[in-house]
């Protein structure tokens, strides 16, 4: 089978809803939207010219930091595969969803700021840098740099 991969950058349509699947693995899906913009030169603005809506689909790491993470609204940029689903609906239309198994995701730093915290998988904690013996703690008895 073909699968595309591919970034998407939008929002969080939905909230993320972390589901545990019988064989143990643990899935979090939400529905992402990305809006399609065009500079249009006979008004001088921006317009929206339609929207994606996709299903995110997040697998074993990024289950926790999802929904640590994100929640509806928030700007992300999604990366992952994309696969379209075709199925008929209860009222017996054939419809279609696009499907991005995400392999990597986050906040669309260009819209928005966030904290890092960063994840240390089965490693040891760093060590704590030894002292530099040109410091001297501050009134705060935090360690403060002399410039000479």
């Amino acid at each position: 089978m073909y699968e595309a991969n591919t970034a998407v950058i939008g929002r969080v349509a939905t909230h993320p809803t972390r589901r545990d699947l019988p064989n143990g693995d643990q899935l979090v899906t939400f529905r992402m939207a990305s809006n399609s913009r065009r500079y249009d030169s006979a008004r001088g603005d921006w317009v929206d010219s339609g929207t994606l809506y996709l299903t995110v689909n997040c697998w074993r790491k990024l289950v926790e930091g999802v929904e640590a993470s994100l929640q509806r609204g928030d700007p992300i940029i999604a990366y992952g595969q994309l696969r379209s689903n075709e199925y008929t609906g209860r009222d017996g239309k054939e419809r279609s969803d696009l499907e991005m198994r995400a392999l990597a995701l986050g906040p669309d730093l260009g819209r928005c700021t966030a904290p890092v915290q960063r994840k240390h998988f089965g490693r040891a904690e760093p060590a704590e840098p030894a002292p530099d013996q040109n410091t001297e703690p501050d009134a705060a008895g935090e360690p403060a740099t002399q410039h000479s």
